[in-house]
């Protein structure tokens, strides 16, 4: 298993994957350590989960480093995602005794109350475009909640992989609560069907969680699955265009356009396109494309050649169908895998970057007339992740947030996920939700209990 920096395609290092004998032997000493690790009070779990965070903010620069080697983000974004991650340990630790605290119900019974108890060993299938945050935000509510955790990260981040588990041993987690298995993709299955797992949380795309659900459904083991994402950024006539274009950019070009929850369809009613695409167009056109480990790169490179190579067929289909190309639209020559911020402008139905999730620095474009063919078109997607909505009207705002299918809509503000806030989508985004109470509740056993 080889990690390539995309930033020259370079081998880092290459890893041992392990052979299925290591990996039946590491799901067994997984779940023998659940039987210990369910016992433990939330007092002691918050302790170790504390310290987690404590590794994480001291080894930061480590972490960041080897993440934008990887996988081609910014250093910058890279060292804000390690902090990310400290601040979602913390946050469990400080919350997950009340989250799963026992409910009581007034019935016909003395006494009848709900409890919350944890399932087992959790597989966790993650991606790479955000390889600490992705597993951390699984992996501090479901050690919280007292289930254990195994990793199979994507195959080009295996030292995140790595990375991860050492950070629980050096935090004293007991062994064995948390490994990782770098295995292939197609040997995820074998994992799933393994009875001492007892279920699957994946981040991916639309034909990964197709697979693994399925799989999962097959065994009936519960699953959780976050995937792909086109969401809306819609700007009404009163939107305040200089904040709102300073956002676009930003919420279009996180992680090099790289996320599911990034903006990807910039829905503008006619009043205000013109001013729309100047301003974005020229700060686009600004941003500075790099090595990611300089502090003064804003865009890194794809992750890996054949994402660029998707991208670039996207673009070239999305004008030869009629989108108007304003900046960009091509790999940057050299080493590595660049490609030029892009922006898109009169893109309607059918058009690539219409129907299809990007994944990647391009900024589409779509004109509509008034609000209401706004919500439409925003609805008018397979996908349902998160979504933005902009006008200095706050009250219209809030009531058309509510007719947008998704699971996120933010105002006047950049989607983002939150430990405070339920993450996850509808449609073809998936189901289940992360974070928040919601989140940690998903992977528990909700056991009634009735007493005459």
């Amino acid at each position: 298993m080889k990690a390539i920096n995309p930033a020259n395609g370079e081998l880092i290092k290459e890893y041992r994957r392990h052979t299925p004998d290591d990996v039946f032997s590491i799901i067994k000493k997984v779940d023998h350590a659940f039987l210990q690790w369910r016992k433990t009070s939330f007092n002691d779990r918050a302790r170790l989960m504390t310290k987690a965070a404590e590794v994480l903010r001291k080894n930061s620069n480590e972490y960041a480093r080897l993440m934008s080697l990887e996988m081609g983000k910014t250093i910058k974004e890279s060292r804000a995602e390690i902090d990310k991650c400290a601040w979602v340990c913390d946050y469990y630790a400080e919350n997950a005794e009340r989250f799963l605290a026992d409910k009581i119900v007034e019935t016909d019974a003395s006494k009848s109350f709900i409890c919350f108890e944890p399932l087992g060993v959790a597989l966790a299938v993650m991606p790479w475009n955000f390889p600490f945050w992705q597993v951390f935000r699984f992996a501090a509510p479901g050690l919280m909640a007292g289930n254990v955790g195994l990793l199979k990260h994507a195959s080009n981040v295996p030292g995140c992989a790595l990375a991860i588990e050492e950070i629980f041993k050096e935090a004293e987690f007991p062994e064995d609560v948390f490994r990782s298995l770098l295995i292939l993709s197609s040997e995820v299955e074998t994992v799933i069907r393994n009875p001492l797992v007892k279920a699957v949380t994946l981040t991916g795309s639309e034909p990964a969680g197709r697979s693994v659900a399925s799989i999962a459904g097959d065994e009936i083991k519960k699953t959780v699955l976050e995937l792909g994402g086109s969401d809306p950024f819609i700007v009404l006539d009163d939107a305040d265009l200089d904040f709102c274009a300073d956002t676009a950019v930003q919420a279009r070009m996180i992680n090099t356009g790289q996320s599911c929850i990034a903006a990807k369809r910039f829905i503008v009613v006619e009043s205000r396109l013109q001013e729309f695409e100047q301003r974005v167009t020229q700060r686009m056109q600004s941003l500075k494309i790099g090595d990611p480990l300089d502090e003064k790169t804003q865009v890194g490179p794809l992750a890996r050649n054949d994402l660029v190579d998707d991208l670039d067929e996207q673009i070239k289909k999305s004008v030869q169908m009629g989108a108007k190309l304003l900046i960009g639209g091509k790999r940057v020559q050299g080493p590595g895998a660049y490609f030029e911020p892009t922006v898109l402008s009169n893109v309607k139905k059918g058009i690539p970057v219409y129907q299809e999730e990007t994944f990647g620095p391009v900024l589409a474009i779509i004109p509509v007339k008034d609000e209401q063919e706004a919500v439409d078109t925003a609805n008018d997607s397979e996908f349902g992740l998160g979504g933005s909505l902009w006008s200095q009207d706050v009250l219209k705002a809030e009531k058309l947030a509510r007719k947008i299918e998704t699971g996120a809509v933010f105002i006047n503000g950049m989607v983002k996920s939150d430990p405070r806030l339920p993450f996850g989508g509808i449609k073809k985004s998936g189901y289940g939700r992360e974070l928040s109470d919601y989140g940690i509740r998903e992977f528990v056993n909700i056991k009634s209990v009735w007493i005459a």
